[in-house]
């Protein structure tokens, strides 16, 4: 019995060796396991400085936030003025196209009215054309038939020269010399001139009358003055008519078709 006490008390003892050991070591561990725990736990120095790095990082984030919205808006501003300028310039080039395009109509219109007066002077000069070939027409047959007639009138005096007689003869070298006077305007009416005056109206001027001073002679209600020295071979007692050509006045002598003289109507 008492070598089982003894081996009783030996085992006790063995278990308490290794039980004591191990709660020794739990507990241990246990504040090992503690111990970081409580050094986790930061203290207020610290706390305050991590609240300030947070606010800072969360101020610098907002600021390029911020900075980011503002580029955005700034791109979309130049963006709205780029489409705005692109669109003042579209309508600018559709004015000037529209102002071209005006340009371009008027000068086709003033082209066209420049045009058709050319065509209408091309049309006047050609009747002008015509009418002056027809008066030029009429001028050489008239010009032909006074030929034919001065050919005639010659003839005729050739055949029958005028009779001067001594006493005419000395008349006509006591006449004095003409005074000659300037062309001047004077017009006598048509129907006063067909009524009085042309081939089919001759008449004797006798003796020429000094009038303000230039030799001059009725004849028809009209004063005439000379403008042409009298020829030599017309006698003042000849047959003489008045005649308006080529825009003048002339004293014909029957006896002599081929000469005339310029004279004036004196009003």
């Amino acid at each position: 019995m008492k070598s089982v006490g003894f081996i009783s008390t030996g085992v006790l003892l063995l278990l308490l060796g290794v039980v004591a050991p191990a709660y020794a070591q739990n507990d241990k561990h246990e504040e090992e396991s503690k111990a970081p725990k409580q050094e986790q736990q930061p203290k207020p120095e610290k706390q305050q400085q991590n609240h300030d790095k947070q606010q800072q990082a969360k101020g610098q984030q907002q600021a390029q936030q911020h900075q980011q919205q503002q580029q955005a808006k700034s791109q979309q501003t130049q963006q709205r003025q780029g489409q705005e300028q692109a669109k003042a310039a579209k309508q600018e080039q559709a004015q000037q196209a529209k102002t071209q395009q005006t340009q371009q109509k008027q000068g086709q219109e003033q082209a066209k009215a420049a045009k058709q007066e050319q065509t209408q002077q091309a049309k006047s000069q050609q009747t002008q054309q015509r009418q002056d070939q027809q008066q030029a027409k009429t001028s050489r047959q008239e010009q032909t038939q006074q030929a034919k007639g001065q050919q005639h009138q010659q003839q005729v005096a050739s055949s029958r020269s005028p009779q001067r007689t001594q006493q005419a003869q000395a008349r006509q070298r006591a006449e004095p010399e003409l005074r000659l006077s300037a062309r001047g305007e004077g017009r006598i009416p048509d129907d006063r001139f067909r009524s009085n005056f042309g081939r089919e109206h001759r008449f004797h001027i006798g003796s020429p009358r000094m009038v303000g001073g230039y030799s001059r002679f009725q004849y028809g209600g009209y004063w005439f003055g000379f403008v042409q020295p009298w020829p030599s071979d017309w006698y003042y007692t000849d047959d003489v008519y008045v005649d308006y050509a080529d825009g003048e006045y002339f004293l014909y002598n029957p006896y002599y078709p081929g000469n005339r003289i310029v004279i004036e109507v004196v009003l």
